[in-house]
């Protein structure tokens, strides 16, 4: 490649990005993949990852983002001479890891080096093979990580020793729950195990605040390691904030069930590949056997139906064309199935950041745009959509925020280490986290309840495992101390020997008529045999009857301060600047007669319904409103919970009882109030004191900026009158 340092002309010019690639790389970026030139992230992310610096990557899915991150790596490990396990590529999700491994076992191959995939879907013998044979490149999760280091069968020390790189795909998926905690601290521990800083690439669509998500990633060697973030390829940006000029590629339908929304994708688009997001399994399901029984070649994909099943579905419609793949949000991150042409989504998702995913997965032919057609299911669903849209034409996207105080795997971390260590210094855990926020001297308080509950033992100034330990994590090998988050129970289904997914365990033990039937991978299936003891069942197929349901914690869609504002904004005549059906139009229309009075463009609304419910029209969103309920207890309002749109009052509230609540709640805002039953879906929490566990997750409920806000806005009270 040493003749691209010069022009046309034959003068000498200063090498660009492709020049400083290692040659036999760029040789086959241009003979092999046939690229003329690097997209520009690529080009940008060349210099800085080579000199070893931090970096956040930006850019659309099928943005090129992983080859702008391992071309630099693959050059430096040569470069270098890194030998052994140098770089580690971590996923959120093992099919994400599958996809990818094929296309970076090429990229290594052309410099003679070589990939590995490590998760928990990887037999034993393979395992055991990559430890004697170290790839260059592990691609893995965190959980899987974590097994490593706890193992007794990893030489942890001498595995990672080679250790330089780490990238993190879709750093944004991990960074907005506690996976991200966990994957920090994971990281942290291997700095310490491979003895020197680790350069840390983070790969991401768009978000809100991409310099603070760097800093966050940075870990405890922000400020101290160069680092930038790089986006030259912004997203597809909405039309200009405040223009009237619908995008044509973008449309709103309301259609008002899934039936309904089965004919519309039925009848639409024929001949052409379509991918059909829904916020939940359940939709999934019956949206695709809806769909089945209109003709329509369909695939399903979610979380409960079985690995095989799967990549059976994604295989088959990234080969097929005139199809539609039904998938939850486990679709919505890098994994390749194929060329799209169009992507439909059943109401909201749930941030302006999973559309924008989910958008960036059409458009990549030439000629083609981006395009998503919204169906909502019903009212609520269609000013969702609505306000998820206004705001995304406002050029708003979500800030990704790590949960605040992660006192329990504080809990959990201290636990894995002493596994991983076998003997902690009871002074010098700290040494291993770096300082980093959660991990710092104010974790002490978890350390003694450790101790003094048994989780810990202590002698002689060193900590190690204790009974209790053992007792609620020490079967299979400690193997429920490396996962963060907790899987409700489900029962695994089976038709013969064949595995078809998981359900939930209600539908196998409610009272029914007749014989019992599920809803799974599309298809109706009659269950035949439940094995209690071993969480089983066993179906064969029927025609038609079954029914589907999960559930979990953590389902409740939680909507923002930002985004329910916008469903306020929706309801005061702004239509975002989107292509509206008569339909959707029309039941928009509707809407805002049905909350004329629960609106106000100047303020905030206290109704009074005929009924006698008062309610506080706040729309502030559920955190917000959430803290302003518990600020209110008891005197003025009665109920803990509080929706996204309102708060319930008393109904014997006076002007004199509001006024002297306000006043209190401007001299400080509370907490809200945890119910005991919440704390079981906080894995770990039972390693906590049970005040710190209630505390971790008020913390987690609170917005006392959106709760000021609310405050300092004007309240006008409306006495709503009856219906007809």
């Amino acid at each position: 490649m040493s003749d691209r340092a010069f022009d046309e002309k034959g003068e000498w010019r200063a090498p660009d990005a492709f020049d400083l690639l290692d040659p036999v790389l760029g040789h086959h970026i241009v003979n092999t993949l046939g690229w003329h030139t690097l997209r520009p992230l690529q080009t940008e992310a060349v210099a800085p990852l080579l000199a070893g610096e931090d970096a956040v990557l930006l850019a659309p899915t099928a943005g090129g983002k992983t080859e702008a991150a391992v071309f630099p790596l693959l050059s430096a490990m040569n470069r270098r001479g890194w030998k052994g396990t140098s770089v580690l590529y971590v996923c959120p999700l093992k099919a994400l890891l599958n996809n990818l491994h094929p296309r970076l076992e090429t990229y290594a191959g052309w410099l003679g080096r070589s990939t590995g995939l490590w998760h928990g879907d990887v037999t034993t013998s393979r395992r055991r093979r990559l430890l004697v044979e170290r790839p260059d490149i592990l691609l893995t999760t965190p959980e899987s990580l974590e097994s490593m280091l706890v193992s007794a069968h990893v030489d942890h020390r001498s595995f990672f020793s080679g250790l330089h790189s780490v990238v993190i795909d879709e750093v944004h998926a991990f960074a907005g729950d506690d996976r991200g905690w966990h994957l920090l601290a994971v990281l942290e521990r291997l700095v310490r195990i491979a003895g020197r800083p680790l350069q840390r690439v983070g790969l991401s669509a768009t978000i809100g605040n991409p310099a603070e998500l760097l800093s966050w990633l940075q870990g405890s060697g922000h400020g101290r390691r160069p680092g930038r973030v790089i986006a030259p390829d912004s997203q597809p940006l909405p039309p200009p904030a405040g223009t009237t000029q619908p995008s044509g590629e973008i449309e709103l339908d309301y259609v008002g069930s899934v039936a309904n929304a089965a004919i519309v994708i039925a009848a639409l688009h024929r001949g052409e590949k379509r991918l059909v997001f829904c916020e939940s399994r359940r939709t999934v399901e019956e949206l695709g056997e809806q769909l089945r029984r209109r003709g329509v070649t369909t695939f399903l994909s979610h979380a409960s139906l079985s690995v095989d099943e799967r990549r059976q579905a994604e295989s088959a419609f990234a080969e097929a064309r005139d199809c539609v793949i039904v998938s939850t949000s486990t679709l919505e991150l890098g994994i390749d199935v194929g060329d799209l042409d169009r992507v439909i989504q059943l109401d909201a998702p749930r941030t302006v950041a999973a559309f924008l995913q989910r958008l960036g997965r059409t458009g990549r032919r030439p000629g083609t745009s981006r395009n998503c057609l919204f169906l909502a299911l019903d009212d609520e669903g269609l000013l969702a959509s609505a306000a998820l849209l206004l705001q995304w034409s406002r050029h708003w996207v979500e800030p990704v925020t790590p949960p605040p105080e992660p006192r329990h795997l504080v809990a959990q971390q201290l636990l894995a280490l002493c596994l991983q260590e076998h003997r902690v210094g009871e002074n010098l855990w700290q040494q291993w986290w770096g300082g980093i926020g959660p991990f710092g001297p104010g974790a002490a308080p978890v350390v003694r309840h450790l101790v003094e509950q048994g989780y810990l033992d202590q002698d002689s100034g060193l900590l190690f495992i204790g009974p209790q330990a053992e007792h609620r994590y020490g079967h299979r090998h400690f193997m429920n101390l490396t996962a963060v988050f907790t899987a409700p129970p489900e029962f695994t289904v089976f038709n013969g020997r064949k595995e078809i997914g998981r359900t939930d365990p209600d539908l196998l033990t409610e009272e029914v008529q007749g014989p019992r039937r599920l809803l799974l991978a599309g298809r109706s299936w009659q269950v035949t045999h439940i094995d209690f003891s071993r969480r089983r069942c066993f179906v064969t197929p029927v025609d038609e009857g079954g029914r589907a349901r999960w559930n979990g914690f953590g389902a409740e869609r939680v909507l923002s301060f930002e985004l329910t504002r916008a469903a306020r904004d929706v309801l005061l005549g702004q239509d975002p600047p989107v292509r509206l059906t008569g339909r959707a139009s029309a039941r928009l229309a509707q809407a805002r007669e049905t909350h004329l009075d629960t609106v106000h463009p100047g303020g905030t609304v206290i109704a009074r319904r005929p009924d006698g419910d008062v309610r506080w029209w706040t729309w502030a969103g559920h955190r917000a409103n959430a803290t302003l309920a518990a600020t209110l207890l008891p005197a003025v309002s009665p109920h803990r919970r509080a929706h996204a749109h309102w708060i319930r009052l008393r109904d014997d509230l006076t002007h004199e009882d509001w006024a002297n609540a306000m006043a209190q709640a401007h001299e400080g805002l509370s907490l809200p109030e945890i119910d005991g039953h919440a704390v079981r879906g906080l894995k770990f929490a039972e390693a906590l004191p049970p005040r710190l566990a209630e505390a971790t997750l008020a913390a987690r409920t609170v917005d006392e900026a959106g709760a000021r806000l609310t405050l300092e806005e004007s309240v006008r009270f409306a006495v709503l009158q009856p219906e007809g």
